[in-house]
């Protein structure tokens, strides 16, 4: 019961950043990131990546490590990034399965989450360009 309140946190804390006062996408990113550990069975081990076009965010912490959980982000069937999840050390209840099914669940949820809020954002420039082209038409008429 311990574990899935931390990830409905988790989740809860990345839809209130992207419904927040941060408004632009990489503080969004970065702020999702910043918020993943904490969120996995073992937080003071965890560190995440999320790589996006030819950017990267990361926590401070972030090294990659054998111990790694990755998922793609996608918006309309498209890979646009990933999500990465490391553990920072072994742990010898790790050994057999590093991520229980819950994370790598958590995980895919993040990820969608993510996907969504890039889609959410590029539709928004796509509406400002719109609204531009058609503010020149009327302005030449």
């Amino acid at each position: 019961l311990k574990e899935r309140i931390k990830e409905i946190k988790c989740l809860y804390d990345i839809s209130s950043l992207s419904d927040g006062t941060i408004f632009s996408l990489d503080g969004i990113l970065q702020g999702i990131v910043d918020f993943i550990p904490s969120a996995m069975p073992y937080p003071e081990i965890a560190c995440a990546r999320i790589l996006f076009n030819r950017y990267d965010f990361t926590t401070k912490n972030f090294k990659e490590t054998k111990w790694k959980l990755s998922q793609e982000i996608k918006v309309n069937n498209e890979q646009i990034g990933a999500l990465e999840v490391c553990y920072l050390e072994e742990k010898p209840e790790l050994e057999e399965r590093p991520f229980i099914e819950e994370t790598k669940n958590l995980i895919a949820s993040i990820a969608e989450s993510i996907a969504q809020i890039v889609e959410r954002d590029w539709a928004e420039i796509e509406i400002r360009k719109c609204r531009k082209k058609i503010k020149e038409i009327l302005q030449k008429n």
